[in-house]
Parts: structure tokens; C-alpha cells; sequence
């Protein structure tokens, strides 16, 4: 049996990520692959738990170290107990966000040094890597207000300099990093699914001997 592929959705907040988590299994599914989609942090019982103490509000402020330990002690539970078993049984993992958010929220956006965060992403996770991230693009102001009829949580009540240290990060990764595509997000929704589905079978036909 070959070894599953792990596709990743990223982007800042009001980007489309989980609107558009759906179109892709659809498309990869079309194809005749097995997917099984899931989210981060979270994806695991206890990786969901960490989740919820990453996002709730809180009054005490959260130390960028301890934030992004937490974030990969979440992705370490998750890899071991469900990416990893599903890609080696020949399933594409379809997940909504990973380690290049890492890179965008908590050294982008935090100031966590970004050699810190790749040696935790060896420890947590070593031999797994995206195979294609398809990251939604759009201006801060653009998104955001896409956002403000939900109740936020801990991370969509920064500041807007957070998150365009963020989108700036994210861009600096698309513009050095093979395996991610940027999507311009702020476009109409089928715009933004056509450009989202294309990359994927362009990505299928470039890969379908590998």
C-alpha cells in the first residue's frame, strides 16, 4: 500500500479555512483517495482539550513559550495517534492548519524565535511534512470583519498588528516554501474555490505516478 499524502489549509482568521476544508475532500474523494480531514490544534480527545485551554479567553496573560508548547504538545498527540497511522495506511489527511501556522502566529505574530519552533517541529513531529498547503490570502482589513458576528476566541481578539505580522509571515513562508500555493482569499467565494481547486489538480497530476 503507498503512503498517504497530508494536505493543509492555512491562513489568518477570516480567510475561509473551514469553509473550504469540505471543497478539497470533495475534489481529492473524486479522485478515488481515501480522506480523512481533521483540524488543529485538536484532532485527538486530548489534543482537543489543549485546544480549548489555547482559545479560551483568559485573564492572565499567555507566555508566547508556553503558548507555543502547548500548541505542539496538541500536534505531537495528533500526529502520533492520527496522522501518522492514517498516512501509512495509504489515507490523505486533509488538515486545517499545521506547523506553518506555528511559524505564523506564534514567531510571526508572537516573537518566538523560528529556529525554536522548527526544533520542536522535529521533536513533535519528524519525518511528517505537508505535502501540498493551499494558504488563503487576504488583507487584515479585508478579513476580519468577516469574523465579527461569532464569539471570539483568545487568538481573534488581538490587535490588528498581530495579525498582520501574521499574514506577513505567512506570505515570507508561500514566497520560500515549494509545497505551500497562495490563494488570494479576499476575491468572491467562487473565484476563491476555483483558484483552490485547480491548485489541487494541479498538485493530483503532478504527483499521480509518484
Amino acid at each position: 500500500m503507498s503512503t498517504g499524502r497530508l494536505i493543509t489549509i492555512e491562513g489568518g482568521e477570516g480567510v475561509g479555512k473551514s469553509t473550504n476544508v469540505d471543497l478539497v475532500r470533495k475534489c481529492l474523494e473524486s479522485h478515488g483517495y481515501d480522506v480523512l480531514t481533521t483540524r488543529e490544534p485538536g484532532g485527538t480527545p486530548l489534543a482537543e482539550e489543549i485546544r480549548s485551554v489555547l482559545l479560551t479567553p483568559r485573564d492572565e496573560e499567555v507566555d508566547a513559550l508556553a503558548e507555543t508548547l502547548l500548541i505542539f504538545a496538541a500536534r505531537a498527540q495528533h500526529v502520533a495517534r492520527v496522522v501518522e497511522p492514517a498516512l501509512r495506511r495509504g489515507r490523505w489527511v486533509l488538515c486545517e492548519r499545521f506547523t506553518d501556522s506555528t511559524f505564523a502566529y506564534q514567531s510571526g505574530g508572537r516573537g518566538v524565535d523560528a529556529q525554536v519552533v522548527a526544533q520542536l517541529a522535529h521533536l513533535a513531529h519528524p519525518g511528517v511534512r505537508p505535502d501540498l498547503t493551499l494558504y488563503l490570502d487576504a488583507p487584515v482589513a479585508t478579513a476580519m470583519p468577516r469574523i465579527v458576528t461569532r464569539a471570539l476566541d483568545r487568538f481573534e481578539r488581538e490587535r490588528q498588528q498581530f495579525f498582520e505580522r501574521v499574514r506577513r509571515t505567512y506570505q515570507l513562508r508561500a514566497s520560500e516554501h515549494a509545497h505551500i500555493v497562495s490563494i488570494d482569499a479576499s476575491r468572491d467565494l467562487q473565484t476563491v474555490q476555483r483558484d483552490i481547486v485547480n491548485a489541487v489538480e494541479t498538485f493530483l497530476s503532478a504527483n499521480e505516478d509518484a
